[in-house]
């Protein structure tokens, strides 16, 4: 099988192995002639990220690059952006990484043009409408993991530094004008980080599947995805040269992405305030709280699950599927809890306070109440 392809859906996606040689051309596509490369301080330095800015300025079109970016972005690293993007002139963005540079290009471009502060913007009700959308500049989206699915998403989720929250801000016109899903620019991925951030598009799929909203389109999305995470995940992680095994990972994290419009749920909902106050790595999080999370919806899931695991060749129903995700983890090393992950001395009421607040929590199958959610977050330690 030949995995490239080009995608109309959910926006122009150029997929497959040396795609990134087109990263000129896809913003000439989205009217970009000075654009702001907005990556990680880890990638900032990495042979991908030069090779990146090299093709851009080869083309004419500069060599500016932000990458003051927390592995957590803050509305600081978006000020910051902000300010870098004005100072250079820039017309656009290339967003270059992770869900962090994702993420942050995505808001850097959104709020460029932008008179109000960042919060007023959150995901809450018709919020995004305050937004100058003709202030809005266009994004090139060059995802160099395979978990987050940012890429493909119209939101990017930031940390308050002062309250230690994570919002979600939100406009459609923050989806990418066109993405580049070369999955060669995977392949230098640690482990660790292939295997959370693996975790990560699979849970997307996860709670899409389980959310009890209705949106088969997602449903199918979403089951797909977790097979592609099921068949390939641990080939990627075993052998990061595994190109087939990196593109169908790159594949089902956009999956991921799009099929979560039908809802997320407690995982992400515990995984976000966790990661916010303890700086812990996203996906990883996800993982330590999926079995935990798992078993608080069972009386909603256990038979929506029982189906997913036939498709997905797993025998025993409910009970097999939770017992996959577990030797899955252990495969991956991913901690056995929280504690194990590093979260000690946490402040299990705040925790609590920040999960019932996050947009998460509306999708998840089973009523979270303070005190069933106090005790979901005991059992993940």
């Amino acid at each position: 099988m030949t995995l490239t392809a080009n995608w109309s859906y959910p926006t122009a996606v150029r997929f497959g192995a040396d795609r990134i040689s087109e990263i000129a051309e896809a913003c000439s596509v989205a009217g970009i002639s000075r654009p702001l490369l907005v990556t990680d301080r880890g990638l900032a330095g990495l042979p991908i990220t030069a090779q990146t800015l090299d093709l851009l300025e080869t083309a004419g079109l500069g060599r500016a690059v932000f990458s003051a970016v927390d592995p957590n972005p803050t509305e600081q690293n978006v000020d910051e952006g902000v300010a870098a993007y004005q100072e250079g002139g820039c017309d656009g963005v290339v967003a270059f990484g992770g869900g962090s540079g994702l993420d942050a290009g995505k808001v850097i471009a959104f709020m460029a043009g932008q008179s109000r502060p960042l919060w007023d913007f959150e995901d809450i009700g018709d919020w995004w409408t305050r937004a100058d959308a003709d202030a809005i500049a266009p994004v090139v989206a060059v995802p160099t993991t395979a978990g987050t699915g940012s890429e493909v998403g119209r939101a990017g989720v930031i940390t308050n530094s002062q309250t230690h929250e994570k919002k979600i801000i939100f406009h459609p016109k923050m989806l990418p004008v066109v993405v580049i899903c070369d999955p060669e620019l995977t392949v230098g991925m640690p482990a660790a980080i292939t295997g959370g951030t693996g975790m990560d598009a699979f849970a997307h799929c996860l709670e899409a599947y389980c959310s009890p909203h209705y949106h088969p389109m997602s449903q199918g999305i979403a089951l797909e995805g977790m097979r592609l995470v099921k068949d390939n995940l641990l080939r990627a992680f075993n052998d990061g040269s595994d190109i087939e095994a990196r593109a169908h990972m790159m594949s089902a994290a956009a999956m991921g992405a799009t099929a979560f419009q039908k809802g997320l749920g407690a995982i992400h909902a515990l995984s976000h305030p966790i990661g916010a106050v303890h700086h812990t790595h996203h996906g990883t999080t996800n993982a330590v709280v999926m079995q935990p999370v798992l078993m608080f919806n069972k009386p909603k899931v256990r038979r929506h699950l029982a189906r997913a695991a036939n498709y997905l060749s797993i025998s025993g129903g409910f009970d097999g599927f939770y017992a996959y995700v577990g030797e899955l983890n252990a495969a991956l090393g991913i901690p056995a809890n929280l504690t194990e992950l590093g979260v000690t001395d946490p402040e299990i009421d705040v925790l609590v306070e920040a999960a019932l607040k996050d947009p998460s929590c509306g999708g998840n199958p089973v009523q979270m109440s303070r005190g069933n959610t106090t005790k979901l977050l005991q059992a993940c330690f």
